[in-house]
C-alpha cells in the first residue's frame, strides 16, 4: 500500500510535462514559445524575433542572424501542471542540439508553415523523434498568410512523414480572415477577438455546422482504425463519446500510431491556448514513459521516476558562464540538493554540488532541490561533460548519451596574433566541451589547427563565439569537407605474416583475408567475421585482427581519408606457439588491409546533401542553372503561389558562398535549406 508521500510524488509526477518544440527554420518554434510564456504569465512582455527581443533566443548571434542556434530551456505553469519546454534549433547544421535535447525529453510538438507544410528540416527532427521514441502533437502554424491551408499541410504530413494525422481542430475563415477554431473533441468555436486576442468560447457557426459534422465522423473514423476499444464503442453506438476520444487519442499519441494535429496562428496568439490544453491531455509525464534503462557492472538496470528511488540523471548540455560552468540535466530518479555528493559514472570520480537552478533561458534562480522528471541546471561540477551521467555513488548506473554526427566541414583557424595561441587553444577545447558535434585536432602535414563541424553555418558560429566571447582575433582558411574512401573491387586470399625479432621475444602473425564492398559506392559501413575453423586462430587474436583492420580503415590509399563501405573475412591464419601474441596479430591485420585496399584500388566518395531552393517563379531557370554548374543533380521542381522551389541533390563542397550567390541572383528573395544525404563517389 502507498503511503501519503509516495502518492503525493506520483502525482506531481503526473503534473509535469517535458517538451520540445521543432521545426524547420522559420515555422515559428520560437514565436510559439514565446506565446506560451506570455500566455502562462512567465513573461509580461511578448517578444519578437524580428525584434530580437524573445526570451530563448538570448544569445547575441541568434538575434542578430533572427535563428535559433542553441536549445534553450524555460518553464512555466498551465491549469496545475508544470511544462518545462526547450526551444530548438531548426537548421540542419545545428541538428546535434535537437538530437540532444530529445534525449531527456518525454513528448514535443512539431511545428509546420502552413504554406510550406513538411519541409526538410521538419522531416529530419521528426525521424530524429521517431529515433528516440518521443511521441509528438503537430502544430500547424500561419495559418493568417496567403496560402496558408491546413488540409494541403496536413496532406504532407501523411505523406512525408509516414503517419496517421489525427485533426482535432477546423479552421474558422481563411488567411487574413481566420478567426479561430472549431474544437472537434467537444464541438465548440473558440474564437481570439481582439488586439489582445482574447480567447472566447462559442457556439459553432451555423454554416460550418454540416463540415464540422463531416470533419468529426472522419476523426472518429480514423480513432476507430487505430484504436480497439474505441472501435468497439463506434461499432456499437455509431460515435465516439467525448471522453472515449480523449482517451483513445492520448493513447494513440503515446504509441506514435496517430499524431493529434492542431492549427493556428501563433503570431496574431490565436491556437495557444488549445496547443497548451492539448500538450497536457495527450502527451506524457515522467510517470507515462517506461523506466530509464542503464548499465552497472555489464547488467542492464532500469530506474523508474520516483524521487525516492536512488538518484540518477545525465546532463545533456554543458555551458561556460562567467561564473563557472553550467552543466543542463534531465533528472529521472531520485532527490538533488545543493552540497550532495555525486558520482560521474562516465569517469568514476565524485562530484559536488555547488547549486541547483531553475532555468528560465539565460536566467536562473536557485531552488532547494531537483526530484526525478525535473530540467534543472547545477554549478559545480569540474569534469562533467555533455553526455556524462550522474548518480547516486552508493548506486551506480551509466545511461547511454546522446550521439553526436560526425563532423562533415573543417577550416584551419589561427590566432591573429602569435601571443594568443595559447588563449586560441584554450577557447577550442571549451567550445568542444559544450558542443560535441565540434572536433579540433593539428594537421600532421601542416601543423594547422582544424576545426570540424556540420557545416559553413555551424562553424561561422563557432568562430564568431571566440571573437565575441573571448574577445579572440582570428584568422579562417576556406572550409574543406570530409571527404572518405570506398574500395571499388574485393581481394581474395591475401595472405601477410608479421615477424619481427628484436631479441627477447618477438612478434609472429600469419593470417589470410578476403576483403569485398559492402554495397554500391556510398555505402557506408564496416564488417567484419572470421570463417577460420579448427582454433587455427584463437579467437583473442582474432578480434585483435579485426582492431588492426579498424586502424588501417582510417586513412585510405588514395588520399589519407577515412575508408567506408568494406567488408573483410578471416579465412585462415597461424600462431606461433612463443611469439604470437594480440599486438602481432593486431598489426598483421592493420597490414593485411591495407595491402588490399592497395591491390583493390579505392574510389573517393564526397558529401552530398539535398538542397530545397525556394525562389520567385522568375527566377526558377536562373537558380536552375546556376544549380547545374554547381554539379546538382534536379529532383523536384514545382511552383506554387508564384513562388517555384527546387530541390536537389548537390555535393557539398559545390555549396560554399551558395547563399550569397543565390541572394544575388534573385534579388535578395531566393532561400534554401540543406540537409545530409550521405556519400557519393567523386568525379574521377
Amino acid at each position: 500500500m502507498r503511503t501519503t508521500t509516495e502518492i503525493r510524488h506520483v502525482n506531481s509526477l503526473a503534473a509535469v510535462r517535458n517538451l520540445g518544440i521543432l521545426a524547420h527554420v522559420d515555422a515559428g518554434k520560437t514565436t510559439v514559445t514565446e506565446r506560451v510564456l506570455h500566455l502562462t504569465g512567465a513573461i509580461h512582455r511578448r517578444g519578437e524575433v524580428h525584434e530580437g527581443t524573445t526570451v530563448t533566443d538570448f544569445d547575441s548571434q541568434e538575434r542578430d542572424r533572427g535563428i535559433t542556434i542553441f536549445a534553450a530551456a524555460v518553464s512555466c505553469d498551465w491549469r496545475g501542471h508544470r511544462i518545462n519546454l526547450i526551444d530548438t534549433p531548426g537548421h540542419v547544421d545545428f541538428a546535434d542540439e535537437v538530437e540532444r535535447s530529445l534525449r531527456v525529453l518525454d513528448g514535443a510538438v512539431a511545428v509546420f508553415d502552413a504554406v510550406a507544410g513538411v519541409e526538410p528540416q521538419s522531416e529530419s527532427v521528426w525521424r530524429q523523434a521517431d529515433r528516440h521514441g518521443v511521441p509528438r502533437i503537430a502544430f500547424v502554424n500561419k495559418l493568417d498568410r496567403a496560402g496558408a491551408e491546413l488540409d494541403s499541410a496536413v496532406a504532407s504530413i501523411r505523406d512525408r512523414l509516414r503517419t496517421v494525422p489525427l485533426v482535432v481542430q477546423l479552421p474558422i475563415g481563411r488567411e487574413e480572415g481566420f478567426l479561430g477554431v472549431v474544437d472537434l473533441v467537444t464541438l465548440r468555436a473558440l474564437v481570439w477577438v481582439g488586439e489582445e486576442a482574447a480567447l472566447e468560447v462559442r457556439e459553432i457557426p451555423e454554416e460550418l455546422r454540416a463540415e464540422t459534422e463531416r470533419r468529426r465522423r472522419v476523426l472518429e473514423e480514423a480513432v476507430a482504425e487505430l484504436h480497439p476499444a474505441a472501435l468497439e464503442e463506434y461499432c456499437a453506438r455509431g460515435g465516439l463519446t467525448e471522453e472515449t476520444l480523449r482517451q483513445a487519442l492520448r493513447e494513440l499519441t503515446h504509441s506514435g500510431a496517430g499524431v493529434v494535429v492542431l492549427c493556428g496562428a501563433a503570431y496574431k496568439n490565436r491556437g495557444i491556448e488549445p496547443l497548451l490544453d492539448a500538450a497536457v491531455a495527450y502527451l506524457p509525464s515522467p510517470v507515462d514513459v517506461p523506466p530509464v534503462a542503464g548499465t552497472h557492472q555489464g547488467a542492464v538496470e532500469h530506474r523508474a521516476a520516483d524521487p525516492a528511488a536512488p538518484f540518477a540523471a545525465l546532463a545533456f548540455k554543458s555551458v561556460a558562464t562567467a561564473t563557472g560552468r553550467l552543466s543542463y540535466l534531465r533528472v529521472y530518479a531520485g532527490t538533488l540538493r545543493k552540497g550532495d555528493t555525486v558520482l560521474d559514472a562516465t569517469t568514476g570520480r565524485t562530484e559536488r554540488i555547488g547549486r541547483v537552478l531553475r532555468v528560465q533561458a539565460d536566467r536562473q534562480h536557485e531552488v532547494e532541490q531537483a526530484v526525478a522528471g525535473d530540467i534543472v541546471a547545477v554549478i559545480g561540477l569540474k569534469a562533467a561533460r555533455t553526455g556524462t551521467t550522474l548518480c547516486a555513488p552508493a548506486a551506480p548506473l551509466l545511461l547511454e548519451p546522446p550521439t553526436s554526427a560526425t563532423p562533415v566541414v573543417s577550416v584551419a583557424v589561427e590566432a591573429a596574433r602569435s601571443t594568443d595561441t595559447d588563449r586560441l587553444a584554450e577557447a577550442l577545447g571549451r567550445l568542444v566541451d559544450e558542443d560535441p558535434s565540434l572536433a579540433v585536432r593539428t594537421d600532421p602535414e601542416t601543423g594547422q589547427t582544424v576545426l570540424s563541424g556540420m557545416g559553413e553555418l555551424h562553424l561561422e558560429v563557432a568562430v564568431e563565439k571566440i571573437r565575441r566571447d573571448r574577445g579572440l582575433a582570428v584568422n579562417v582558411g576556406r572550409p574543406q569537407v570530409a571527404y572518405r574512401e570506398s574500395v571499388e573491387q574485393g581481394v581474395s586470399g591475401l595472405v601477410h605474416r608479421h615477424v619481427k625479432q628484436d631479441g627477447g621475444s618477438g612478434q609472429w602473425a600469419h593470417v589470410v583475408i578476403d576483403t569485398e564492398p559492402l554495397g554500391g559506392l556510398g555505402t557506408e559501413g564496416f564488417e567484419f567475421r572470421s570463417t577460420v575453423v579448427g582454433g587455427r586462430v584463437p579467437q583473442e587474436y582474432v578480434r585483435a585482427v579485426e582492431a588492426g583492420c579498424r586502424d588501417a580503415l582510417a586513412e585510405g590509399p588514395l588520399g589519407g581519408h577515412q575508408v567506408t563501405g568494406l567488408r573483410v573475412v578471416l579465412t585462415d591464419g597461424a600462431t606461433h606457439p612463443k611469439d604470437s601474441s594480440e599486438p602481432a596479430f593486431r598489426t598483421a591485420g592493420r597490414l593485411a588491409l591495407r595491402e588490399a585496399l592497395r591491390r583493390g584500388g579505392t574510389r573517393l566518395l564526397e558529401p552530398v546533401v539535398e538542397v530545397t531552393v525556394t525562389a520567385p517563379e522568375e527566377t526558377v531557370g536562373t537558380v536552375l542553372g546556376d544549380l547545374a554548374a554547381r554539379r546538382a543533380r534536379v529532383t523536384g521542381n514545382t511552383t506554387r503561389g508564384g513562388t517555384g522551389v527546387v530541390t536537389a541533390t548537390v555535393p557539398l563542397a559545390e555549396l560554399f558562398g551558395y547563399a550569397t550567390r543565390l541572394r544575388s541572383r534573385t534579388q535578395g528573395r531566393g532561400t534554401f535549406t540543406a540537409r545530409p544525404t550521405g556519400y557519393a563517389p567523386a568525379p574521377k
